[in-house]
């Protein structure tokens, strides 16, 4: 794999309206005690880990899960990687949402989707990818391809960036998976991104890290150095 930056997105930790079963959407809802402590544990993962760069979307949540997490940094507020717009179905809950005709377009066919008052699915997954794709390469090029940075987001926008680099259509990606407080990694190669990570929970950050680019010595090319489909000579 040709060396790039490492992206890990982090979801913020669990909120009041997670609990109580709300879509939250751009509300100023908060974190509640066991988001707090998820925050605070994602944090002993990333201990250790040269971010590059934290950006983070303006919403209080994933300030406060990376104020918990990575108390030492410095986030960056990034519009792009806000939560989708739901418009006038914020602040109620899902169950009563559920009903609605719109429902099961969203879960079906979200790239058709427009919320009342609100964003459009599609729109939410263009500026959010956008959003990555540029500070990716603003941090290849500022801190060289071994450098691993943070973004701070929401399971919808989430979910839309990894469809993207899975090449999926965004129909699809009611598919994935991102849980609160998880890591999801994602490289940004010349030709295509790889997903490394996905909705971890748990597991060792450190391997996440791109070792550093040894310096290549050239030397006298052998005959086991053969060219894909077979070097000079070969047989046909």
């Amino acid at each position: 794999m040709v060396s790039v930056a490492t992206l890990l997105l982090l979801r913020h930790g669990r909120t009041t309206a997670n609990a109580d079963g709300g879509l939250a959407g751009r509300r100023p809802v908060e974190l509640d005690e066991i988001g707090r402590a998820q925050a605070a544990a994602v944090g002993e993962r990333l201990k250790g880990l040269p971010l590059a760069a934290v950006v983070t979307s303006p919403l209080i949540r994933c300030r406060q899960t990376l104020e918990l997490a990575v108390p030492q940094a410095e986030p960056v507020v990034e519009e792009g990687l806000i939560e989708c717009g739901y418009g006038s179905w914020e602040g109620q809950p899902l169950k009563k949402l559920a009903k609605e005709p719109l429902w099961p377009v969203v879960q079906q066919h979200p790239s058709a989707v427009v919320f009342p008052e609100g964003e459009s699915m599609a729109a939410m997954a263009a500026r959010a990818v956008a959003a990555v794709r540029s500070w990716d390469a603003r941090v290849t090029v500022e801190h060289g391809p071994e450098a691993c940075w943070l973004a701070c987001s929401h399971g919808d926008v989430i979910k839309a960036i990894v469809a993207d680099a899975l090449g999926v259509h965004l129909d699809l990606f009611q598919r994935i998976v991102a849980d609160p407080a998880s890591v999801t990694a994602i490289r940004y190669t010349p030709l295509r991104p790889f997903l490394v990570r996905l909705n971890d929970t748990g597991g060792d950050l450190a391997s996440l890290v791109p070792p550093p680019r040894k310096r290549r010595r050239r030397t006298a090319r052998t005959d086991s150095d053969a060219a894909v489909g077979g070097g000079a000579g070969a047989a046909p």
